[in-house]
């Protein structure tokens, strides 16, 4: 695997931040003013011009480098205000002294509904990374005063109202335009309701290098961005034949799905795959063959001819198009029991959801659900696995044993004895019909050219979000179509050629 960003939670987070300040001599109030100070320097580089600053504390940690924020601001000759809720006034010894000293310079606290002044900037302290359920009444309408403010909110460490472990959001939340975190990063920031609320994300780590502390507060998640796909995706050598780029077979395309088995079998192509064979209903070979004239379609009407495409497959990507009728169910029980490498998506998922027959275990197989997939596979629902995707994935590998793409915003990429992966690419415009089909070529093109499960899955999810990022750049999201995306996987499945 490639050296990736490390992402951690709020258990190791505090763990460290406790090993720093006992390094520090034990005064915590210096990472106070370290994260105080980094604070209002990215204030000043984001918006130079602003005069009137809006300060909300609350009672914790979080609201006491607000307060020293606050005063580095007045000190400046800024208009300052601090606000924090009625029941959230500094209780923290460190909040009490950095709250003091902000007072004895002549910084003024106000308590809500008061002091909502017209602010330039607002900078957000009210929680950190100790939110656990949604904030009470007082500080949720605070929450909510800020954001219809229209003022530009800058987030402390965590934008109050996020769980910064599992990216959720239980109650009222800041919508800010860009979080500074602090020491690390944190996992919950990267996927879920928290993508629409951090805003632009910042790290500093305050001086403390937290690798020191790696093998004390282990990470919770890898960060999979786009430097990655270079160490997967190198140049190919000048002798390299199509076989050794591997073959997948892509199975699915019951009537009415021919559409999506032959994205799935374009993007395997697109993604590196020396061979790329479609087993669907006989209505759709011909409309394959000429769209993509590379496919090799074959009719596929029962089991028997279905054997020796099986027998010459490296990968089998199944599920685009399938369906869950008597046709669809034949041909997966014959996947399941091929021992081939799988990428199971679509209808495949849902047909395992409902088997008699598991997966084997081990199984080489990478499960690809979206959350209504993944309720399905864990026998819950939709709005369980949104509210901790990390703990869903994690459910899905122990379950199923095998290699697990938690698609949605912010996807997250899980296997038996890995850390997991949280994919930093993809965006809204990729939320429509086909993108998953799309996807699962892409994962198998990625293992049938030798990459292990985990880390084709990785690479695959990767490669195809940068390309939808890329396709949504020249021309939007809205209306982007996964076919769009074609031209770009290429393109990305070349990180070696630039």
């Amino acid at each position: 695997m490639p050296a990736m960003p490390v992402l951690h939670d709020s258990t190791a987070a505090r763990k460290i931040d406790r090993q720093a300040t006992l390094a520090l001599g034990g005064d915590g109030y210096v990472l106070m003013q370290r994260a105080g100070m980094a604070a209002w320097r990215v204030l000043l580089q984001r918006w130079p011009q602003a005069q009137r600053v809006l300060v909300a504390c609350g009672s914790g940690n979080n609201g006491g480098d607000g307060y020293v924020l606050a005063r580095l601001a007045l000190q400046s000759g800024r208009r300052v205000r601090v606000v924090h809720p009625a029941d959230g006034g500094p209780r923290t010894p460190l909040a009490q002294r950095a709250c003091t000293e902000y007072v004895a310079i002549g910084g003024h606290v106000d308590v809500f509904p008061a002091g909502l002044d017209d602010a330039d900037v607002i900078v957000d302290a009210l929680f950190g990374i100790g939110l656990a359920q949604a904030p009470r009444d007082g500080t949720a309408a605070l929450i909510q005063a800020l954001n219809d403010t229209g003022a530009p909110v800058f987030s402390l460490d965590v934008p109050s109202g996020i769980d910064a472990d599992r990216g959720s959001a239980p109650g009222a939340a800041i919508h800010a335009q860009c979080t500074l975190q602090f020491i690390v990063a944190h996992a919950g920031l990267h996927t879920g309701a928290a993508l629409d609320h951090a805003g632009e994300l910042l790290l500093d780590p305050l001086e403390v290098d937290a690798t020191r502390y790696e093998g004390s507060a282990p990470a919770a998640a890898a960060l999979l961005a786009a430097p990655a796909l270079r160490a997967w995706l190198p140049r190919r050598r000048r002798d390299t034949h199509k076989g050794q780029s591997g073959r997948v077979l892509c199975v699915g395309g019951d009537h009415g799905g021919g559409g999506a088995i032959v994205l799935c079998a374009e993007a395997s192509l697109r993604g590196g795959a020396g061979l790329a064979s479609v087993a669907t209903r006989a209505g759709h070979v011909p409309a394959i063959v000429a769209r993509c004239p590379e496919v090799m379609a074959r009719a596929v009407e029962g089991t028997g001819e279905f054997a020796p495409m099986l027998e010459a497959a490296g990968v089998v990507a199944c599920g685009p198009g399938l369906g869950q009728d008597e046709w669809g169910g034949a041909l997966f029980r014959r996947v399941l029991a091929s021992g081939r490498p799988l990428v199971l998506d679509a209808d495949a998922l849902n047909l395992l959801a409902t088997a008699s027959r598991a997966l084997p275990v081990p199984a080489d197989a990478i499960l690809t659900p979206h959350p209504g997939e993944a309720a399905r596979l864990l026998g819950t629902d939709t709005s369980t696995v949104q509210r901790d995707r990390f703990a869903a994935l994690a459910r899905l590998v122990e379950r199923y044993a095998c290699t697990v793409v938690l698609k949605g915003a912010g996807t997250l990429v899980g296997a038996p004895g890995q850390v997991p992966c949280v994919l930093a690419a993809g965006n809204p415009g990729m939320a429509t019909g086909g993108m998953g089909d799309l996807l699962t070529g892409t994962i198998a093109a990625m293992r049938a050219q030798g990459l292990p499960a985990f880390e084709a899955a990785c690479a695959g999810a990767l490669l195809h979000g940068l390309a939808g990022d890329a396709a949504a750049a020249h021309g939007g999201q809205r209306g982007l179509m996964p076919s769009d995306l074609l031209p770009w996987l290429r393109h990305f499945a070349n990180p070696g050629d630039e």
